[in-house]
């Protein structure tokens, strides 16, 4: 969410003075009323990974998604969508969809959630687009090498799982944003943050806040319990791949980058 402009507190992006000390890169690319999609922020990353390839910088990256994570060091590939198939797609019934996506691939539902509505229509939109049935999908060899997290990009990876505290740690991180503005920066942004940018946890709690239709405790609790469930939601996600080094959490910041420092120095002179 770092990619759209304005939506500064919200997002924890890096202070201006930071920013000038060490590059950062796919920081402010868009407004908030553009969607960026994943591919897209893939095409950047990519351009920019390897303008540092061409100058022998090594990139760190950090924050974000898995997936967006992952679709920068694996052969992710995120097939094409129209809107007009979409639409047609969208407006058949849930039955529909599944027994039209099962008539062209009967073995779909072993790599597909046939009880997803949304998951059937995408497999659905990919095949008429492409010709290429869920099934023959999974089968292909870059699907293969991301289920077995071979990655395309040589990289090393650590982990820093902050454990039990991460509850209170999540609620005194919001109330910090709470404090330095950022029910002004959603108010500042309302009716102007896109499909996606309006997703975003924290935005999405407030929205209605600013809109008079809830209080603020009721839409700070919500942001909150939202935070923690997308925490709990990465951890899986990034505890699932088996080339992530975690470390164990230290209280003290300076300890924790010295650690970590010490782990990527490491691997890095192992790995180089």
């Amino acid at each position: 969410m770092q990619v759209y402009r304005e939506m500064d507190i919200g997002t924890a992006k890096a202070s201006t003075e930071v920013r000038a000390e060490v590059p950062h890169h796919l920081i402010d690319v868009c407004d908030p009323e553009q969607d960026m999609a994943v591919a897209q922020f893939q095409a950047l990353g990519h351009e920019v990974l390897a303008d540092l390839d061409q100058r022998n910088v090594i990139p760190i990256i950090c924050g974000g998604s898995g997936l967006h994570f992952r679709s920068l060091v694996d052969p992710l590939r995120f097939p094409p969508s129209d809107p007009g198939v979409r639409t047609d797609l969208d407006e058949m019934a849930p039955e529909e969809t599944r027994e039209r996506l099962l008539r062209m691939d009967p073995t779909a539902a072993s790599t597909i959630d046939m009880d997803n509505p949304r998951r059937v229509v995408r497999a659905l939109e990919i095949a008429v687009l492409t010709g290429k049935t869920p099934t023959e999908r999974a089968q292909s060899p870059e699907a293969k090498a991301v289920r077995d997290y071979e990655p395309q990009r040589k990289f090393v990876a650590i982990g820093l799982d902050p454990g039990p505290t991460l509850a209170e740690r999540v609620e005194e991180r919001f109330n910090c944003m709470l404090d330095v503005g950022f029910l002004h920066e959603v108010e500042k942004l309302s009716g102007r943050l896109g499909r996606l940018a309006a997703q975003a946890v924290g935005y999405k709690q407030l929205i209605p806040v600013v809109a008079g239709e809830v209080g603020l405790a009721a839409g700070r609790e919500a942001a909150i319990q939202a935070t923690r469930s997308l925490a709990k939601r990465q951890r899986t996600f990034f505890h699932r791949d088996p080339r992530i080094v975690w470390l164990p959490w230290i209280l003290d910041q300076g300890k924790r980058a010295e650690m970590a420092i010490e782990e990527l120095n490491r691997r890095l002179e192992w790995t180089l």
